[in-house]
């Protein structure tokens, strides 16, 4: 039996009963059991010797994992997380092994105690499944030398006992899967290992998960080439093991598609994602721009009902029966929410919470808490807030949203087994929500004729909240300044989610010029469908070309009726996804063609060669595992290590040629040597088709805008991808949770590279396009222009908008804009002076 973990004062003070503090989130027990203390001491001490498993950046919370697997969170006072770490001293990092008895965190009392609600400090137990009863103590209490609670663990016999039967493990398997074990693959194998009534798990080093559970096996946080083994123990273990170590070896039946896009392939009408910009007054909140688009209504604040919940259950068939029917019903409300999606992409958010909906280790620890005499309502919530918060310790950011769909599924059938009615988020007409966070669900359940908009505190333009209100064309704006959590219900708002701002009671002036905004550019876009067709030029007449970047046929011929005058960037990888193998030289033809077709004979097509690697990987196509991909294998150096592809692929772009203008770009083009063995494999491949093409390279990188002028000796047209470009430029990922907001393509030292790419391919008498987000960015047009780019390759649906913004300027005046930001130092010093030429 295991010896029960005691767990002594962090603070010297008064025992106070957890169900009497005065906020739900601690008195439901909604983050676990655990005590409450009121505080005289003011250094909060370790409870128990472990590992610092996270610290908020607040300063006011952190969690200690003991040896025994137990997570303690120590949290002080009440709504402290709103005084951003004034009156908190860490005296500890995330990571460190501290020692019982070690100093924590300091607090300033008189601060804190005259800021905070309340000083009250809380001690739970986070992963409530571990255990199976607490002794708290009572009364006054000395830090660091009473025992203030104890706890009993639960029993760790596996089920590997109960199954019975002997133990098999399989030989080590390296996973091939670009993104390890995330939902889909995970639900693959926790789908086959369910076949089986062997207890069955997979073992990496010394952590190991339930092979049954999704949640379970996400939370292995596992990457690609790790080495990993199944283990089953019971009555069919040798079969578990067999048939779950081959489908781990294949992949798990992950088709490359499946993995992860990058941030910017989200969908083609992204919000650009720039710099926060700082508030210019008391009545305007800034955050990061999540959905575009303009807003004018009254405040709603929303925050999600506190569910109450009773811990002592009725029986444990009624509560097993009440689990059953609230699970049934969640899966019939997701089924109905997926309706209203018309993007099936988008709909597969709510299919991974039907995945949700059956995990074993969700189910298990439910029923277990059911089992010592618990309600369904209390198991079942401290199961899933388990489950997320496990989720969102983990390093991998995809897996740490995933976090947020756990609760949002939890909340779900909570409700419902609580009777609580959950359903649309219902709101007056003109609402601008303001919320903590808003779930998938919540988001999906607007009501698009009253919500014109919403703001949350939390979130990205990544996560899928985001994702959703793009698809459904609600402006938004994610990680807003939590001050606006304060602003009254009914206030008059404009919501830019362009730009990420909120503007709190605009005068007169300020509200009628937002209103004329929206009416000019509803009839704006209107003006410009109809006159859409015409070549784009700038008002004095320079002619620049507008293209479009597409995935397929179909999206060229939607391209042609909006007024595309050719194709800037075929993503050829729409080809190599979704699949197990790489596709045919026939097949890669058949689709390469119909696009030329839609196109038809006089329309530019430039199709870029295979771009994968890094954060483009695919399952059939295995890369050395890298300490930095970004700087590994990608692009054109991944076509030039696997030649064999790269001369099918070619071979089936250059059967396009005889349909209409054909030029053939590579990416990731860094040298003078990788475009020469690009040019030679080509020149061999065209000489036995008989057919040619112009060949171009892709600015991706500094070093090659820096020999831009070498390059175009040797190349006809350069495209500057400014996604990639921005992130080599300034050192920042795109895709990282808290620097994407400042990867913004405006900077000055990205727009003098595209001003020396432009010199260098003039100086030849070669053209220069611009495929990346900022093309479709109408702030960003006239310094484009003005800094000598000929082409503007856009998304879809802004080719209207982008011809009719050249319209609106001049060239001498994009010159002199040009001229003028490239003497500034921030990128939000350019936007502030290329706002005027945008509503």
């Amino acid at each position: 039996m295991a010896v029960p973990l005691e767990l002594i004062a962090p603070l010297s003070g008064v025992m106070v009963p957890l169900s009497t503090v005065p906020d739900p989130v601690f008195a439901e027990k909604m983050v676990g059991d655990g005590v409450s203390i009121d505080p005289t001491s003011s250094e909060l001490l370790a409870p128990a010797a472990g590992r610092v498993t996270q610290l908020h950046a607040a300063h006011h919370a952190l969690t200690i994992t003991t040896a025994e697997g137990i997570e303690i969170l120590l949290h002080i006072g009440l709504d402290t997380v709103m005084l951003k770490g004034e009156g908190f001293t860490a005296l500890v990092k995330e990571g460190d092994t501290v020692s019982t008895g070690q100093p924590l965190i300091r607090c300033d009392l008189e601060t804190v105690g005259r800021k905070a609600r309340s000083l009250l400090t809380q001690m739970v137990i986070a992963n409530g499944e571990r255990v199976a009863s607490m002794t708290a103590a009572k009364g006054v209490i000395t830090a660091g030398r009473d025992v203030v609670l104890t706890v009993k663990l639960a029993g760790d016999e596996g089920s590997a006992a109960e199954v019975g039967g002997e133990t098999r493990n399989s030989e080590a398997v390296t996973l091939p899967n670009p993104a390890g074990l995330h939902a889909r693959p995970a639900a693959v194998i926790a789908a086959e290992a369910k076949k089986y009534r062997s207890d069955v798990r997979l073992v990496r080093g010394s952590d190991s998960a339930n092979a049954k559970s999704v949640v379970a096996i996400m939370g292995l946080a596992t990457r690609f080439q790790d080495v990993i083994q199944v283990r089953a123990t019971g009555p069919d273990a040798a079969q578990a093991v067999a048939s779950l170590s081959r489908l781990l070896a294949e992949g798990s039946g992950e088709k490359p598609g499946d993995a992860p896009a990058p941030a910017t392939e989200i969908t083609p009408a992204a919000p650009v994602v720039t710099a926060r910009a700082a508030a210019s007054d008391a009545n305007e909140f800034v955050g990061v721009s999540a959905s575009p688009g303009l807003a004018v209504g009254r405040v709603l604040q929303y925050r999600q009902e506190v569910i109450a919940v009773t811990e002592k259950g009725e029986g444990a068939q009624r509560e097993r029966a009440r689990l059953d029917n609230a699970l049934h019903e969640a899966r019939q409300q997701i089924e109905a929410l997926k309706t209203r999606l018309s993007d099936p992409s988008k709909a597969q958010i709510l299919d991974a919470h039907l995945e949700l909906l059956d995990d074993p280790d969700l189910s298990d620890a439910t029923l277990q808490g059911i089992g010592q005499d618990r309600s369904a309502a209390f198991a079942w919530q401290q199961a899933f807030t388990a489950q997320a918060a496990t989720l969102e310790r983990l390093d991998n950011p995809l897996l740490r949203e995933r976090g947020n769909d756990v609760r949002d599924v939890g909340r779900r059938v909570l409700g419902l087994i609580a009777g609580v009615k959950q359903g649309r988020v219902e709101v007056p007409a003109n609402t601008i929500l303001i919320a903590e966070e808003l779930t998938p669900s919540d988001t999906a359940s607007l009501d698009r004729d009253k919500v014109l908009g919403f703001c949350t505190t939390t979130g990205g333009a990544t996560s899928h909240v985001a994702i959703l209100a793009r698809s459904l064309g609600i402006p938004a704006i994610c990680g807003i300044d939590e001050s606006a959590l304060q602003v009254a219900d009914g206030t008059l708002v404009v919501l830019d989610g362009s730009r990420g701002v909120l503007r709190r009671d605009p005068d007169e002036a300020s509200l009628k010029e937002a209103q004329d905004r929206i009416a000019r550019q509803l009839a704006r876009r209107e003006q410009e469908r109809a006159a859409a067709g015409q070549p784009a030029r700038t008002s004095d007449g320079h002619r620049i070309e507008v293209v479009a970047n597409i995935r397929n046929a179909k999206e060229a011929e939607e391209a042609v009726a909006i007024g595309a005058e050719g194709v800037g960037l075929l993503r050829s990888e729409f080809l190599f996804d979704d699949r197990d193998t790489a596709p045919t030289e026939e097949e890669q033809a058949n689709e390469y063609t119909a696009v030329a077709r839609a196109l038809g004979p006089e329309r530019t097509l430039v199709i870029r060669t295979l771009d994968v690697g890094g954060d483009k990987p695919l399952s059939y196509l295995p890369l050395p595992k890298e300490d930095n991909p970004f700087l590994g294998l990608r692009g054109v150096r991944v076509s030039l290590d696997r030649p064999d592809m790269f001369r099918v692929q070619l071979r089936a772009i250059l059967q396009a040629a005889p349909l209409g203008k054909l030029h053939i770009m590579f990416p990731m083009i860094a040298s003078l040597e990788e475009l020469r063995a690009a040019k030679t494999i080509l020149a061999e491949e065209a000489l036995a088709t008989g057919h040619n093409a112009k060949v171009g390279v892709m600015i991706e990188v500094p070093a090659a805008a820096m020999i831009a002028d070498k390059l175009a000796e040797e190349a006809d047209f350069f495209s500057i991808g400014t996604n990639d470009l921005t992130q080599y430029t300034l050192a920042m990922d795109r895709g990282h949770p808290k620097l994407a907001k400042h990867a913004d393509a405006l900077h000055p030292a990205v727009l003098k590279l595209i001003g020396l790419t432009v010199a260098g391919a003039h100086k030849h008498g070669r053209w220069v396009g611009v495929c990346g987000g900022i093309a479709s960015d109408a702030m960003a047009v006239a310094a484009l222009v003005g800094l000598g780019v000929d082409e503007l390759s856009v998304s879809v649906p802004s080719v209207p908008s982008i011809k009719a913004q050249l319209a609106r300027l001049s060239l001498a005046e994009c010159k002199a804009v040009a001229e003028e930001v490239l003497q500034l130092g921030t990128a939000a010093e350019v936007r502030a002076r290329l706002a005027r030429y945008v509503e």
